[in-house]
């Protein structure tokens, strides 16, 4: 699933008084809420509360999803949030607007940010919800929304749409490994370029580093290939296909 996410700008959020910023290695967490409120609550009421009320310094949370899937960007991923106690450095707050009835589509976006978030960390994160955390004695995010998250936040497979191989440019007579400045060149540059085709977050600059590992080994779970950071032949190949619209 490509994130697609509702900017601050976008929509019209305040400043923030100050602002924390960490780094992905102290990530360790995903926390996720809901905000208790009706599902068509707009992003700048939730901020308005926090900060006229509340008074933090702006909205608590990192993200948040609408029931129709939509995905806003709140503190954003690497400022430290106001969401849950002793947690807000090392946890990501992502909350579903709503309470307690979170629809199939706010699962899966809640979903594709955790997957998200655990590849740009370079680790699993412990997937909780508020009422989990120690110092936080709560029943948020809701019954329905925590059972989810206990079981594995699992989603039901969205049906891929059918594929067709295409002529792949020649498959290099080598593999693509985790070797940098050594491991570059056109054939990085050409494979780079095709997973931004695709929608991955990748940086196009011809080396084959941790980030573009990264990129790979999600790919290579997401097309169920050999799980080795590699760009062989497979996933050479499967990086080429052609989605038929």
């Amino acid at each position: 699933m490509t994130l697609t996410i509702v900017s601050r700008k976008q929509w019209g959020a305040r400043a923030a008084e100050s602002r924390i910023a960490t780094v992905w290695s102290r990530r360790t967490e995903f926390v996720v809420h809901h905000s208790e409120g009706p599902t068509n609550q707009t992003i700048k009421s939730i901020q308005n509360f926090h900060m006229d009320v509340r008074g933090w310094n702006d909205i608590a949370y990192n993200l948040l999803v609408r029931d129709d899937g939509t995905i806003y960007e709140g503190r954003g991923w690497l400022t430290v949030g106001a969401h849950a106690t002793g947690h807000n450095t090392s946890g990501i707050g992502v909350c579903y607007i709503g309470q307690n009835a979170p629809t199939e589509a706010a699962k899966k976006s809640i979903r594709a940010l955790y997957d998200y978030a655990c590849v740009q960390s370079g680790h699993a994160l412990l997937k909780k919800g508020h009422g989990q955390l120690s110092q936080n004695s709560t029943d948020c995010p809701g019954s329905k929304l925590l059972a989810w998250v206990k079981g594995g936040m699992l989603v039901e497979a969205a049906p891929k749409p059918p594929t067709v191989p295409t002529t792949a440019p020649p498959w290099p007579s080598r593999v693509l490994i985790e070797r940098d400045p050594e491991m570059h060149g056109d054939d990085v540059l050409a494979w780079q370029r095709q997973m931004k085709k695709r929608g991955w977050m990748i940086v196009v600059d011809g080396f084959y580093g941790d980030a573009s590992a990264d990129i790979c080994e999600a790919f290579q779970r997401e097309k169920g290939l050999l799980v080795d950071r590699k760009v062989g032949r497979a996933t050479w190949v499967a990086s080429f296909e052609l989605l038929v619209t």
